[in-house]
């Protein structure tokens, strides 16, 4: 049998972990967070990431797991993230998969058969330096000889993922049209139950999302910032372009006020969240629990506990 995981999901802010933790702790489960962010070590203010106090002795893993000079692909992702699924899975414990982001959470899932070339070696090097030579227009049509599927679908400005269509052709001898026509195909790696949290009046979403900012900025958000840069991580490093850290980045340059850095992360969380929404309703398996103006997690949680008794998780 497929072993049966849970996933709580939702937009940021919607109270992804504490239902993550009630669950688990009714449910005797470990959290595995997928969250893009809350990978990294030191970023636990502008991330969200759960404290130990939230947490409420609930075992969480993938997070704090990266050092913030790196830059984690979503094969990255399942390629650390999978063994930790099958070691509570091992131990008779039930895998809860908490996070906002969809693409990782989804791979995880489904148990993605990512293509070889996902590292970046010399293949990849190569090719990244015939595109800096003879542009993107050259490589785009050396694809369309190989792979005319895979080529209609990208534009000139698609040089990374040109050069990964390329990649996977020279390093295994399959179209990547063919291997993600065959990941599609396979069966997925887990039987995945999904919680969905949202709010039933966006207003409502923005109106706690803009709270949440101000509560990071009160934390020291923009000393988290500070303490990375002192640490030695360079100003162009992957984590710091995130949400809330980018924005802080350029008051420490100077480049702008904290006031205006603050209202551009909430239209930016906004958006984040509006993105994350649509992600997710493109999945009609989501048993989504709805909050009114002030959440009733009793009742939220009574609600997921039937559900996933209801799916045989009792």
């Amino acid at each position: 049998m497929t072993p049966k995981v849970v996933c709580v999901v939702g937009p940021t802010a919607s109270g992804k972990t504490k239902m993550g933790v009630a669950i688990a702790r009714a449910f005797s489960g470990e959290v595995v967070s997928a969250d893009s962010m809350q990978i990294y070590r030191g970023m636990t203010i502008g991330t969200a990431a759960p404290t130990a106090e939230e947490t409420e002795g609930v075992p969480h893993h993938m997070i704090a797991v990266a050092d913030p000079s790196e830059s984690w692909s979503v094969a990255r992702y399942v390629r650390e993230a999978d063994p930790c699924v099958q070691d509570i899975l091992r131990r008779g414990k039930l895998p809860v998969l908490v996070g906002g982001t969809g693409l990782w959470l989804d791979a995880l899932i489904r148990g993605t058969d990512f293509a070889e070339g996902s590292q970046g070696g010399e293949i990849r090097t190569a090719l990244q330096k015939r595109m800096a030579a003879e542009g993107a227009a050259a490589l785009l049509e050396e694809l369309r000889q190989i792979d005319p599927a895979a080529a209609e679908k990208l534009h000139l400005k698609d040089e990374k993922r040109i050069i990964r269509a390329l990649e996977v052709w020279q390093e295994t001898g399959e179209t990547i049209t063919d291997h993600d026509r065959r990941t599609r195909e396979q069966p997925p790696r887990y039987d995945a139950v999904t919680i969905g949290l949202d709010f039933a009046h966006r207003q409502d979403l923005r109106d706690r999302i803009d709270r949440r900012v101000d509560v990071m900025v009160e934390q020291g958000l923009l000393r988290e910032v500070r303490d990375l840069l002192s640490s030695g991580l360079s100003p162009d490093a992957t984590a710091l372009q995130a949400i809330g850290y980018k924005q802080f980045l350029a008051v420490e340059r100077g480049e702008r006020t904290e006031a205006e850095a603050v209202e551009e992360v909430k239209l930016r969380s906004r958006q984040y969240a509006k993105r994350q929404l649509t992600w997710l309703r493109r999945n009609p398996r989501i048993h989504w629990l709805i909050w009114g103006k002030i959440p009733d997690f009793p009742a939220a949680f009574q609600k997921a506990t039937e559900i996933l008794t209801a799916e045989g998780l009792c």
